[in-house]
C-alpha cells in the first residue's frame, strides 16, 4: 500500500471511529432516535441515500453505513448522487470525498442548472423541485422505495420561521412524506434531530472539505464579490435565530417544539386534509376558551 493510501485509510478509520465515540451521542444517537421516533426505516426497505456533496448528505451516508454495520434492521442502501451541471472542480471534490469516506456513490447527470440559470423568479425553488423529481425517478428505477435527504434540526426550525414570516402560514418540514407523483415512493429525513453545529464540528475535526451550494447562481455572485453572502431568505432567518439564541439559548428548541404543541382551539383557521376550519365553526357550542393574553 502506498503512503498516500495508508494516510487515507488512517483518516477513514479516525472519521468512522469519531462517530462511534466523541460524536456518538450528539450525532449517531440522534440519527437513530429520529428513525425510531418517526418510524423512518422498516424491514426490507430499499433506501436511496441522496448525496449532494455537502457536509450534511456526506455525513448522513456515513451514518447509514454505521447503522447497516450494526444490522439491527434488515434494509438495503444505495448512494445516489445527481450531477445537475456542476463545474468540473466541484464534481471532482464530490468524487474525492466519496472515495476518501468509502462511500460507493452512483452518479447520474442532468441539466438542471442549465434549465434554471436564466429563471428570474425563485430559481432556487425551481431547482430544488426539479432535482427532487430526478432523485425520485432514478431512485425508483434503481429499485428503491425511499429516498433519504440530509436536512437537519436547523433546517427544520429555519423552515418553520420562514413559512410564518415569508409564507404567511404555519408549516414545518416533515420527517417523512409520501410522494404524490411517484407511487410507492417516500421521502425520509433521518438527520431531523442532528444540530448543524455538531455536523460542522465533526467536519472540522476530521479536516474535511465539502461543497456549499455549488450552483452557478451562487458562484456568479461569489465571483463578483468573494465575501458577499448568498442573497438567501434562509440565511436571514439563520442569523435571526442565532441572534435570539444569544439572549435565550432555548429559542431553537422552542421553535422546534412549537410544531409539536399546536393548540387548535386558539388558532383562527387551520386546514385538515385540504378542508379549511374556522375558529367560529364550533365557537357557540364550545365551553370557555383559553385566554392567552396573559402571555403577551
Amino acid at each position: 500500500m502506498s503512503e498516500k493510501n495508508t494516510e487515507d485509510a488512517n483518516r477513514l478509520k479516525h472519521i468512522e471511529t469519531s462517530l462511534r465515540t466523541k460524536y456518538k451521542h450528539k450525532i449517531f444517537n440522534k440519527f437513530v432516535q429520529a428513525i425510531c421516533d418517526y418510524d423512518l426505516i422498516r424491514p426490507d426497505d430499499r433506501i436511496a441515500v441522496c448525496i449532494s456533496g455537502g457536509k450534511d448528505s456526506m455525513l448522513m451516508a456515513k451514518l447509514f453505513q454505521e447503522l447497516k454495520r450494526r444490522n439491527k434492521i434488515p434494509f438495503e442502501i444505495k448512494f445516489l448522487c445527481m450531477d445537475p451541471g456542476y463545474a468540473e472542480r466541484n464534481r471532482q471534490q464530490i468524487e474525492y470525498n466519496a472515495a476518501l469516506l468509502n462511500i460507493p456513490i452512483a452518479i447520474f447527470e442532468t441539466k438542471v442548472f442549465d434549465a434554471v440559470f436564466h429563471v428570474e423568479q425563485n430559481p432556487c425553488y425551481l431547482c430544488a423541485k426539479m432535482r427532487r423529481g430526478f432523485l425520485y425517478r432514478y431512485a425508483q428505477e434503481a429499485g428503491s422505495n425511499k429516498i433519504a435527504l440530509g436536512h437537519h434540526f436547523n433546517d427544520i426550525i429555519e423552515t418553520n420561521l420562514m413559512s410564518m414570516i415569508y409564507g404567511g402560514e404555519i408549516r414545518t418540514m416533515m420527517p417523512k412524506v409520501k410522494s404524490a407523483n411517484w407511487e410507492g415512493m417516500e421521502l425520509i429525513r433521518p438527520m431531523y434531530y442532528v444540530r448543524e453545529a455538531d455536523i460542522k464540528s465533526w467536519r472540522d475535526e476530521n479536516h474535511l472539505q465539502f461543497l456549499q451550494c455549488a450552483c452557478r447562481f451562487t458562484e456568479k455572485i461569489a465571483a463578483a464579490d468573494p465575501n458577499a453572502p448568498a442573497p438567501s431568505k434562509r440565511q436571514e432567518i439563520k442569523q435571526l435565530i442565532a441572534a435570539l439564541a444569544k439572549e435565550n439559548p432555548q429559542v431553537p428548541n422552542n421553535i422546534f417544539h412549537a410544531m409539536e404543541n399546536v393548540n387548535l382551539s386558539v388558532v383562527l383557521n387551520y386546514k385538515m386534509k385540504g378542508v379549511l376550519h374556522n375558529v367560529l365553526d364550533e365557537y357557540d357550542d364550545a365551553g370557555s376558551n383559553e385566554d392567552v393574553s396573559e402571555f403577551l
